[in-house]
């Protein structure tokens, strides 16, 4: 294949979900790597992975031993009764001749068995550890690296890739061993019956490599770029049908369907280029195979014919058996080999995924955090995303326990950046966050995160029923305590009036229920968390105005005694804040009560003046 048919297709242009293929790093990646050779390290890196199972691994490997003795060990029996018994017209030996040969081959077919069964069973479990390696990788991953890796592109690592990485580990490696024995079993017994014809066969070993060198490097870069091109296919097929409601809104329909048959003619395009090395690679290994038989039939006949060689018919008859045996798997080690290129480039891009360390973690000394009263303390504390542009700066207040501050500016004040720095989603750029004392910086993760609720305005509801979802704050729940979060809330007749109740079942994403009801199902779950921090994050906008009013009870239950943040636009819910503090550009500009505020003229109330006005 052609350099241009490696390059991906520059015309994929962005559009909606369809991008680029050099858009991410991660597909840039793929790409450099696919120029590599085979890269035997990521083999024995796989190979690794057995060793949790090392005495099943162990039996494998003797298994392919004594299979690979036991092919050659077939055509020498059957060149022994030949030159034995049927030279000497023994019948006799003919039949035990025939008895040993059958129990041999039903003994190198029982070894089979269990040769073609533990690989299954190896490869399987493989595969297993490292979908969960994947996945509770995936899980201490921050939220930065999501927001920058494409949804398909993780799907592949834990579909395709691991896919082929499993045929790697079942068929490749054992059935190559397997092939690479009888080859030097059969190589061995041709030595001993004829020298000479053996050499015409060692003579086919430069070629070979030749051969193998040259293609190997043009498979390893196609199945690499096939692999890559497979991962961008599924991004955008996850993004579009994510982003269905955005496409059909604007009647996008036919343009992301062209933009998409580019993209699947790339994805073809690197198919068929893969296809066309290979296509070419085996026959010339089998047309090789085929020319040293022919040299082995012309030397092998004159030496039989010539009384100076003393070459027996059978010998010869025998030389061709093992011939056979030695060249047969020839192709099918090149198949073998094609396989284990796409093993090798997805167990790349597998490994790559499991070496990437997250952008922060906790230390290893880090510390269980308290049940906590909720005192929550910003010291001189900045932050930015990129290293450059500053999204806070010298964040300086403290929040009593149980109070309410309320967190108000304009679109990129840097609000939501804030109470993501709280759940330690992010690690503060410059000074610090104490809760109760303890900087959260040394803290673990999962204690804090135990005892704070966040109630976002884009909500996740997993697919399930409704309780199940409620229970998400609070897994080990009883049917009372989910029936009292509810009850708490004040919205438990919304839920009956569904058709299954608490039973119902909520779709992917959601579906099946209002907006308004799946914030509600969200704020269920905090109540049931009984967290000692409550952020809401415009978890009000969704709600609609009457159901509002039957939230503003409930919230202040919710909040009562909890150190609450709350981001919002509705004026209840800032007028019941003890405290509101004034964002703009990454500042605090104001700060004080909502009375104390409107008092000040300042920004608040302009603020205040437009949310009246809007209302």
């Amino acid at each position: 294949m052609s350099k241009a048919d490696n390059k991906p297709r520059e015309e994929v242009r962005q559009d909606l979900s369809l991008a680029r293929p050099s858009d991410t790093t991660d597909d840039r990646f793929s790409h450099e790597r696919g120029l590599r050779k085979f890269d035997v390290k990521v083999f024995v890196r796989l190979f690794s992975w057995t060793r949790p199972y090392r005495l099943k691994r162990n039996l494998l490997i003797l298994a392919v031993i004594l299979r690979s003795i036991q092919i050659p060990a077939l055509a020498w029996a059957i060149g022994a009764v030949i030159n034995g018994a049927i030279a000497a017209g023994n019948m006799a030996g003919v039949l035990w001749g025939a008895a040993g040969f059958g129990l041999l081959a039903l003994i190198t077919q029982v070894t089979m068995h269990f040769r073609q069964r533990y690989a299954l069973e190896l490869g399987e479990w493989v595969a297993y550890d490292l979908r969960n390696a994947i996945f509770e990788h995936l899980m201490k991953m921050p939220l930065s690296w999501y927001q920058r890796t494409r949804l398909g592109s993780i799907i592949s690592r834990i579909t395709s890739d691991l896919e082929a990485l499993r045929m790697g580990a079942q068929n490749v490696i054992f059935v190559s061993l397997v092939q690479f024995g009888q080859m030097i079993g059969s190589g061995i017994l041709m030595a001993y019956y004829n020298f000479v014809l053996f050499l015409i066969i060692a003579g086919m070993a430069p070629i070979i490599f030749l051969i193998n060198r040259y293609f190997s490097r043009r498979i390893g870069e196609s199945s690499r770029l096939l692999q890559a091109s497979f991962s961008r296919v599924t991004a955008t097929v996850a993004e579009s049908v994510k982003g269905i409601q955005v496409t059909q809104g604007f009647a996008r329909e036919e343009r992301n369907a062209d933009l998409f048959r580019e993209l699947i003619k790339d994805h073809s395009g690197y198919n068929m280029g893969l296809a066309r090395n290979v296509a070419l690679y085996l026959p010339i290994l089998e047309l090789n195979s085929q020319f040293f038989i022919a040299m082995i039939v012309i030397v092998g006949g004159y030496g039989v014919l010539n009384p100076e060689w003393n070459m027996a018919v059978g010998d010869l008859v025998t030389f061709f058996f093992l011939s056979n045996l030695f060249f047969s798997p020839i192709p099918s080690l090149g198949r073998q080999f094609t396989t284990a290129l796409s093993a090798v480039a997805g167990a790349e891009r597998i490994f790559r995924l499991l070496d990437t360390k997250p952008e922060f973690s906790d230390p290893e000394d880090a510390i269980e955090l308290p049940p906590i009263k909720g005192r929550v303390s910003f010291q001189n504390l900045g932050f930015s995303y990129d290293g450059k542009t500053p999204v806070l700066d010298n964040i300086d207040f403290e929040v009593e326990p149980g109070q309410t501050m309320a967190l108000v500016g304009h679109t990129g004040s840097g609000k939501s950046t804030l109470i993501n720095l709280i759940s330690k989603f992010y690690p503060a750029g410059s000074g610090k966050i104490e809760i109760d004392g303890y900087d959260i910086s040394r803290i673990r993760s999962d204690s804090l995160r135990s005892q704070i609720g966040l109630v976002a305005q884009h909500n996740f509801l997993f697919s399930g029923t409704i309780i199940d979802n409620i229970r998400l704050g609070k897994p080990d729940a009883s049917v009372e305590e989910v029936h009292q979060a509810v009850r708490a809330l004040d919205f438990e007749d919304l839920i009956d009036s569904l058709p299954k109740g608490y039973q119902t079942i909520v779709g992917e994403r959601g579906t099946g229920i209002s907006l308004g009801q799946r914030q509600l199902i969200c704020f269920a779950r905090a109540m049931l968390a009984d967290p000692r921090i409550l952020i809401l994050d415009e978890a009000t906008a969704s709600v609609d105005t009457v159901t509002e009013a039957r939230l503003q009870k409930a919230l202040a239950a919710l909040t009562q005694n909890r150190t609450s943040f709350i981001v919002a636009h509705r004026l209840s819910t800032i007028r019941n804040a003890d405290k509101v503090i004034v964002l703009d550009q990454g500042k605090i500009i104001e700060s004080g009560s909502h009375n104390e505020l409107l008092k000040a003229n300042g920004q608040y109330a302009s603020l205040y003046r437009q949310l009246v006005e809007e209302a």
